[in-house]
């Protein structure tokens, strides 16, 4: 098996970075393939912390990385992530970083919009207010400007005045400024410089890697349940977060043969809102906060913080064709005396196996729990299943048992070596 692909089966925040961190090290190739700077990655790295929304993260182990078609890119977000980790040591160049030649752009006007739209809704999606559903709209609509754009004159300046056509009228029934022609065309113009060197060919590069045998690393952002189609709907992302995605998102169809590695949570949680039958609330959901570190890398969102849905993990194995799991985080539960798991939810007095796809239904589902003992004592030094206690053993055949799906990694601690491993990435 020379592809994997590691994405996020619950709402996000699983820790993905994390486990996309370890599996680089035997990659050749590590690929972004959807998402934008909406979603981040906070990794320790031989004692250095770094922060990663665009950029994959094999960078930081001397891989090459590519942002596929299917990734909302922000030029500039992009850039000055770039002089970030420039300036700690982690150099990029064209030949360390591919954009994809027709990648889509999230401009200006778009993060304002995204705003606006917010404000308007009744209830609030909560989104991170980065502009990548309007751009997405735009995707959609034909307007959006990409990359390859920027590299033609002429082509530029009749696609902006094209999404400008769109965009001046709408800004005006919202209250919002004009968007300037002159100082955005001049801004393209500058991001064309700095960026176009980096735009790539993807799709082939990808393609004659594969051909060769070279391992290639999938990396996606967000997650499962926050697909526009099949997620928590409307309180999810403007594009599809599962794995299948990761072929047309990075321009390499055979990416549809590679297998999948599903990451969450020994608990979970949640960034804005949305319905989250196992949430926990006041001082226990706090604490579960508190202990895990839970709060957005990009936003400084607190996140909400619940016990594990295994009936929603059930649908996300089955919707993204799981092969394997990744647990993370299970030391943040070693305090507790007795851990719940969600096994379904009873909606009316009826008792449902899955989450059903009615928002009304959603927000009156209530959660139906086992309830299995607690281990209360420290993980963070096992290394080996063997070396967990019994109790916690127990929960993660619970899990697997529940999911059908079996688990290959665990993670006990922030640090790197915190990690029950028994194969490498290219091996599950």
């Amino acid at each position: 098996m020379s592809q994997l692909i590691v994405v996020g089966a619950q709402w996000g925040d699983e820790g993905k970075g994390r486990i996309v961190d370890w599996a680089s090290e035997d990659a050749e190739l590590v690929v972004r393939y959807n998402g934008g700077h909406n979603a981040g990655h906070t990794l320790v790295v031989d004692g250095r912390t770094w922060k990663l929304a665009l950029l994959p993260c094999g960078l930081l182990h001397g891989r090459t990385g590519a942002i596929g078609k299917g990734v909302s890119l922000d030029p500039q977000a992009l850039l000055d992530e770039i002089s970030r980790v420039s300036a700690q040591g982690l150099h990029i160049t064209p030949d360390t970083l591919w954009l994809a030649e027709d990648i889509n752009l999230v401009l200006p006007l778009h993060r304002a919009l995204d705003v606006a739209q917010e404000s308007l809704r009744g209830t609030p999606v909560g989104t991170t207010g980065r502009g990548i559903g309007p751009a997405l709209e735009d995707r959609s609509g034909r307007r959006a400007l990409r990359l390859c754009d920027l590299a033609e004159p002429d082509t530029l300046e009749e696609r902006l005045d094209g999404l400008l056509a769109w965009h001046a009228p709408l800004a005006r029934a919202l209250g919002l400024p004009a968007p300037e022609r002159a100082a955005l065309l001049a801004q393209l113009q500058a991001w064309g410089e700095a960026l176009l060197p980096f735009a790539a060919p993807v799709g082939e590069r990808l393609a004659a890697a594969h051909t060769r045998g070279a391992h290639i690393l999938y990396e996606g952002a967000q997650a499962m349940m926050l697909d526009t189609d099949h997620g928590t709907w409307p309180y999810v992302t403007g594009a599809s977060t599962l794995p299948a995605q990761a072929a047309p998102g990075s321009g390499f169809g055979a990416a549809a043969r590679a297998r999948v590695l599903g990451v969450v949570k020994a608990y979970s949680s949640r960034v804005g809102n949305g319905p989250f039958p196992s949430e926990m609330h006041g001082a226990a959901g706090d604490a579960l906060r508190e202990r895990g570190g839970e709060y957005g890398v990009n936003t400084g969102r607190p996140r909400r913080c619940g016990w594990i849905d295994l009936a929603l993990l059930r649908q996300t194995a089955r919707l993204g064709a799981l092969d394997a799991l990744a647990v993370t985080k299970l030391d943040v539960l070693d305090d507790q005396p007795e851990i719940s798991v969600c096994t379904g939810y009873r909606i009316g007095g009826r008792l449902h196996e899955s989450l059903p796809p009615g928002i009304a239904a959603q927000a009156a589902a209530e959660p139906v729990y086992e309830t299995l003992p607690g281990w209360q004592c420290d993980t963070g030094r096992s290394r080996r299943l063997e070396d967990l206690p019994m109790q916690a053993r127990k929960y993660l055949e619970r899990i697997e048992a529940f999911v059908g799906v079996p688990i290959a990694l665990v993670s006990v601690g922030a640090e790197r070596e915190a990690l029950i491993a028994p194969q490498g990435a290219f091996d599950l």
